[in-house]
């Protein structure tokens, strides 16, 4: 699969490439220095175990902020399964910088592929059912444009970006309207929806959250594109699709099932009709995966050490 970097996923790149440089190297790499200026290294990024790669497009970003020297040749695409054993990158430069920079680049490759690894398993669980997985904002601060990468290369939606380029109203917005005295039944903010529609962007959307049946036919009633279906049950998702269908706004208004949704009951979760579904845990409990550095002399055959 093809997926590129946004510009302002680059622009998150190269923020936490040097905030992860220094809290790192600091003044400087003390055991670093017992290696000769001149040493060049050839090294591998080698698969540990099954994953879907993600963050190969940005090694050579990454170990470059050490020497800008340092060559990187990617062996497996972002969005690409490798097994074990398999090299997702070659890197050679000077053995000073490449060692200075190792553990950032896994900390990148490791944290970026496992979002990826774990969406990839979501996708496949719902294949055939056209529903979609999206993320969601439980995301690692200062880390949300990359780790929404990482969902896109596992073959994920995503959500909102923030707060700025989308309306949801939850439940909590409806509870802080109606101690403030102002009207807050979903009924009465739709001419309100309007005016804050004006401000979205070419991308942006409204959506609304509903945790009942009764909820979701007021909704039904209000200009908005998408529908949350908070913790309902399958049932109950196959219920409120039925209603959006019988109002005639099939294609029209899409049905967001959240709240709770594991491996183990997405299956049952797509196949109610509902359009998207929106998964938590492929972003705040993904599990780093497991890729190792294998490093040799420029001139000396892996695996061959005098």
């Amino acid at each position: 699969m093809s997926i590129q970097l946004t510009e302002s996923e680059w622009e998150n790149l190269h923020r936490l490439i040097y905030q992860a440089k220094d809290e790192d190297l600091g003044t400087g790499d003390i055991t670093g220095r017992l290696l000769p200026a001149d040493l060049k290294v050839h090294s591998q990024f080698v698969a540990r175990e099954p994953m879907v790669v993600c963050g190969g497009a940005m090694l050579g970003r990454i170990v470059q902020a050490y020497d800008d020297m340092t060559k990187v040749t990617l062996l497996a695409e972002d969005g690409q399964r490798v097994a074990p054993g398999e090299v997702i990158a070659e890197c050679t430069g000077l053995a000073w910088a490449v060692m200075a920079g190792e553990r950032v680049a896994l900390n990148f490759l490791q944290r970026l592929s496992g979002i990826a690894t774990l969406t990839r398993q979501y996708v496949e669980a719902v294949a055939g059912t056209g529903a979609g997985i999206y993320d969601t904002r439980k995301t690692t601060p200062a880390w949300r444009e990359l780790e929404k990468y990482a969902v896109r290369a596992g073959g994920g939606e995503n959500h909102r970006r923030g707060l700025y380029d989308a309306v949801l109203v939850k439940d909590n917005h409806l509870a802080a309207l109606a101690r403030a005295g102002e009207p807050s039944a979903l009924q009465d903010i739709g001419a309100r929806l309007n005016e804050l529609r004006r401000e979205l962007g070419r991308d942006g959307f409204i959506e609304v959250e509903v945790d009942t049946l009764e909820q979701l036919a007021q909704a039904l009633t209000l200009p908005v594109d998408v529908i949350l279906l908070d913790n309902m049950n399958p049932e109950q998702l196959t219920q409120a699709v039925d209603m959006r269908n019988a109002a005639g706004l099939a294609g029209k208004v899409a049905m967001e099932a959240s709240g709770g949704i594991t491996l183990e009951t997405i299956q049952a979760t797509a196949k109610t009709g509902v359009e998207r579904i929106a998964v938590g845990a492929i972003t705040h409990s993904a599990k780093a995966v497991d890729i190792g550095l294998d490093m040799h002399l420029e001139n000396e055959e892996p695996g061959v050490h005098d």
